[in-house]
């Protein structure tokens, strides 16, 4: 059998806030050591029937940068919802909400906030 790994290494700083996210994966095709600002994980708990997650950000990354990351997280679960369930009213309201968030974000940047 197969095994794959991926190892995320969150470097903190005093207060206990992140300051550097890196990750890698063993199939990753180049093998390189890659540093993000944010990453989202959820593992479906089947025995207790609930989500455990672990969401970090740097403390340099920006407001509207976060909110894109939230976005594309829920298109991304959009088209994973249809694949694992083929529930289209489902992954169709998803996306929806990404188009209402994508608008809201908009107009704060014309805003300039």
């Amino acid at each position: 059998m197969k095994k794959s790994h991926i190892n995320f290494t969150v470097e903190l700083d005093e207060k206990d806030i992140p300051e550097k996210i890196t990750w890698s994966a063993s199939d990753k095709p180049d093998g390189e050591i890659t540093e993000t600002k944010s990453m989202s994980i959820s593992l479906w708990d089947h025995l207790q029937k609930n989500t455990m997650r672990i969401d970090l950000w740097s403390k340099d990354m920006p407001v509207d940068e976060m909110k894109r990351f939230y976005i594309d997280c829920i298109g991304g679960l959009a088209q994973s919802a249809l694949s694992a369930t083929g529930d289209e009213v489902f992954s169709n309201e998803l996306n929806n909400t990404c188009e209402k968030l994508v608008k809201h974000l908009e107009a704060e940047m014309k805003q300039g906030k």
